[in-house]
């Protein structure tokens, strides 16, 4: 997921989940780069019915401060990397699933569980956006919270990401470590377009329901003009009898 938030009203009243979400292949190796780099999450507490996991339940993949100058392949090879699977995990609610203890129920029957979740989640959040759509992403987010950005969202195409070039093996075996992931970005993208097709017909109405109003007006004071018009001209000719009585 490339940003989750919190918004809040004005008034700060409602309080709105949203997030963006990217295609799971891209965000994976722009992980693996960010992580090659050395960065890492051991500030994150992974907190989960009120505690930490024990390193029994998420083991690291590495020894030492990082894992700096990591290659891909290892990345992969780590059955234990978070990198996996992230976006549904982040999005899901893991105390359904026992949280990080795996033997809480089967493998099958976790990730199903997990996937619905998620996916719940997101149906539920006022706003989502996805990275591959960034013009669509601006337009709903600005008609669902009646807001305007200063400048257009860009679409940039050149990431670190797209410029690791893989082999379609290696292709395979991410989708494979990301196969939740995968199933979700490919719901999600079907109900933002659903919902982006919604706003746009939703805006069309409203523009072609302001045109009918407009046309309506027009009529009116058109009706009134000529109304005007007869009656000033019925007030003129009987002023000009009058006179030729005199």
């Amino acid at each position: 997921m490339g940003i989750t938030a919190l918004l809040s009203s004005p008034r700060g009243r409602n309080f709105y989940y949203i997030t963006i979400l990217r295609d799971p292949v891209s965000r994976y190796l722009s992980e693996w780069r960010h992580v090659q780099r050395g960065a890492t999450w051991k500030a994150s507490l992974h907190v989960c019915d009120g505690r930490s996991p024990t390193t029994e339940e998420l083991p690291s993949c590495y020894t030492g401060d990082d894992w700096s100058g990591c290659s891909l392949q290892e990345f992969m090879d780590c059955p234990y990397n978070l990198a996996n699977n992230r976006q549904v995990r982040m999005l899901s609610d893991l105390s359904l699933v026992g949280c990080y203890n795996l033997s809480v129920m089967p493998e099958e029957q976790r990730n199903k569980v997990l996937l619905d979740s998620a996916k719940e989640n997101l149906k539920r959040m006022a706003f989502f956006g996805l990275t591959e759509f960034q013009r669509k992403t601006q337009y709903l987010f600005e008609k669902t919270f009646n807001m305007n950005f200063i400048s257009p969202f860009t679409q940039y195409n050149s990431t670190r990401a797209s410029s690791v070039e893989i082999d379609e093996q290696t292709q395979r075996r991410i989708e494979a470590l990301n196969f939740l992931d995968m199933e979700l970005y490919d719901y999600a993208k079907d109900l933002f377009l659903q919902r982006y097709q919604y706003m746009r017909q939703k805006e069309h109405q409203e523009a072609r329901r302001k045109r009918q109003e407009q046309r309506k007006i027009l009529r009116a004071k058109q009706a009134l003009l000529r109304e005007q018009g007869e009656n000033s001209s019925s007030t003129d000719y009987i002023g000009n009898v009058e006179r030729w009585r005199r």
